[in-house]
């Protein structure tokens, strides 16, 4: 990024609108919300921090590192779950160099590399707790939603595009909130931006032949078993929740619940008839 060299980053940054899409208002607005409630915000990514510089400003604008307490770039994930502090220091920038690691964090910033092990101590330090509780919004099974789970036992928010494939009905029996409460997108047919894969079919359900004159059988997908075994709850998209108030109740994915539970605003249509037939692969 830095050298301008390649086809991909000198492309981007000549012509960002070509190819990144604004942030909606109501998810600054949340943001915002999220910050003046006490939230502490954190911005994790792999990307090297003069890229997240151009991609955050074009999204959020000039002044989107206010809407962050911590800003973590060239985050090396899932590495940065699974290392030690000594296999992966915090380091500080200047002019977006890396600068030598650090013992400890000890202040949120802006910094390079790290582990998940120091940043939480540092949000101990910030909340005043012994066990503050971390939710953690990606769009990765591998770089996002498993290593934070499984290795720091955050609560995890899978963002889904799969959902938006598909249209979305409502349960007639749901654990939600009022309807007053409702969001967005809860109760509406969502305009599918694709449609389901004619090659790979559903990304949740496949359908195996049966034996001789046997039915066929619905089987969850491998990936499928991942985002109820690894995710709190899997949206379409962060706009699908962001005028929820900020004390909703979310019906999460649970080992004594329905697989399908933790879903919003509603399960993938692939998983709702004769969900109790269906079976793990």
């Amino acid at each position: 990024f830095s050298e301008d060299c390649g086809t991909y980053f000198p492309e981007v940054k000549n012509h960002p609108d070509k190819y990144l899409q604004r942030c909606p208002e109501s998810v600054k607005k949340w943001l915002k919300q999220l910050r003046s409630a006490g939230k502490i915000l954190l911005l994790i990514t792999s990307s090297h921090s003069d890229y997240c510089r151009l991609l955050c400003e074009h999204i959020l604008g000039n002044d989107f590192e206010e809407y962050f307490d911590i800003v973590i770039t060239n985050a090396l994930k899932p590495g940065f779950f699974s290392h030690t502090p000594n296999q992966r220091p915090f380091r500080t920038l200047e002019n977006d160099e890396e600068q030598e690691a650090l013992l400890s964090l000890d202040k949120p910033g802006w910094y390079s590399q790290g582990n998940a092990i120091q940043l939480y101590e540092l949000l101990k330090k910030m909340t005043g707790k012994l066990d503050p509780k971390v939710v953690y919004f990606g769009d990765s099974m591998h770089s996002d939603i498993f290593p934070a789970r499984h290795y720091s036992n955050w609560e995890t928010v899978f963002i889904l595009e799969e959902l938006l494939g598909d249209k979305v009905t409502v349960p007639a029996e749901t654990e939600s909130e009022p309807l007053e409460k409702k969001g967005k997108y809860e109760g509406d047919h969502l305009k599918a931006p694709y449609f389901v894969s004619k090659q790979w079919g559903s990304f949740f359900v496949d359908r195996l032949p049966g034996l001789e004159n046997a039915e066929e059988t619905l089987v969850r997908t491998w990936s499928c078993k991942c985002i109820s075994t690894y995710s709190t709850i899997a949206i379409p998209s962060l706009e699908a929740i962001a005028d929820l108030p900020l004390d909703y109740r979310f019906t999460r994915f649970s080992s004594n619940s329905s697989a399908t539970a933790g879903y919003y605003p509603s399960p993938p249509r692939a998983l709702l008839p004769n969900e109790e037939s269906v079976t793990m692969k």
